[in-house]
């Protein structure tokens, strides 16, 4: 076992459960950075900082709810002198691929006088199964605008192998590394993908980004994730992000996962079945 303890934020998130588990598996030392935490830690508080940081040689930084909400590069810019402060040498930054507003937080990492690695990312292919998306899988019906758009998903476990390596081996310093998926395919054949793994009925619907607000906000979803959303579906779902990169390839040597193979893997979990 490693003495070099990782700070993991975001730890209980759809990456940093993934960089957590992968780490202890692998012996290393590490610190989860969440609210529940034995030692709490929440990117509001910045009281809370100085304890998780604490001891810590390195951290993956996976900023919530996103590096393109307002005040970010503050928040981050403290973040990195806090941990510059505590003797931490090394973070990895979850960045957003396609994000202008991601690009200044990305400086401040790369300015910050500690080693860096990047890795830019943007649909994940878990927001079917694990996030905002979830809940239209099960309903039989996945409603959301742009699905014309082809987008490249990201597994989530390729995020967390590119940033368990960046965190723990050499040769990852000074790296941008932009993950996507093989193949780029729209929201649409997503969903068909998913239905035909599952052996469901699911429909999408293409819908407004007007009446795509509505639908969240009687759905009770917090005003804040809808305002992300919106975002994200207004603007970097344009078309920006349809090209693949080889992110995946350079960090691991391996193809990237494809989203075929996460509707069977995932469908084979039962988690888009319907109960009752």
């Amino acid at each position: 076992m490693t003495n070099n303890l990782i700070l993991v934020t975001g730890g209980t998130g759809k990456t940093g459960s993934r960089v957590a588990t992968r780490l202890a598996q692998a012996g290393h030392s590490i610190r989860i950075g969440s609210r529940s935490a034995e030692i709490p830690f929440s990117w509001d508080d910045r009281g809370t900082w100085p304890a998780a940081l604490a001891g810590v040689h390195a951290a993956y930084v996976a900023y919530q709810p996103d590096l393109a909400v307002p005040g970010a590069p503050e928040t981050l810019r403290a973040f990195a002198a806090a941990a510059k402060q505590s003797g931490l040498r090394k973070l990895v930054l979850l960045s957003g691929r396609g994000e202008p507003e991601a690009v200044e937080c990305e400086e401040i990492v790369q300015e910050s006088g500690l080693d860096w690695t990047i890795v830019r990312c943007s649909f994940f292919a878990q927001n079917f199964s694990e996030g905002a998306f979830t809940d239209y899988v099960l309903a039989g019906e996945v409603a959301l605008p742009n699905g014309d758009v082809p987008e490249p998903f990201v597994h989530a476990d390729d995020i967390a192998d590119v940033a368990v390596r960046a965190l723990t081996e050499d040769g990852h310093q000074g790296e941008v590394y932009e993950l996507t998926g093989p193949r780029a395919l729209t929201f649409a054949a997503a969903v068909a993908e998913i239905a035909e793994a599952t052996g469901r009925e699911i429909a999408f619907i293409p819908v407004s980004r007007t009446d795509f607000v509505a639908a969240l906000t009687d759905y009770q979803v917090p005003a804040d994730v809808v305002s992300l959303l919106d975002y994200l579906f207004g603007t970097i779902l344009d078309g920006r992000n349809s090209k693949t990169a080889d992110g995946v390839r350079r960090a691991l040597g391996r193809e990237p996962k494809d989203f075929t193979e996460y509707a069977r893997e995932t469908a084979a979990t039962g988690i888009w079945n319907i109960q009752g």
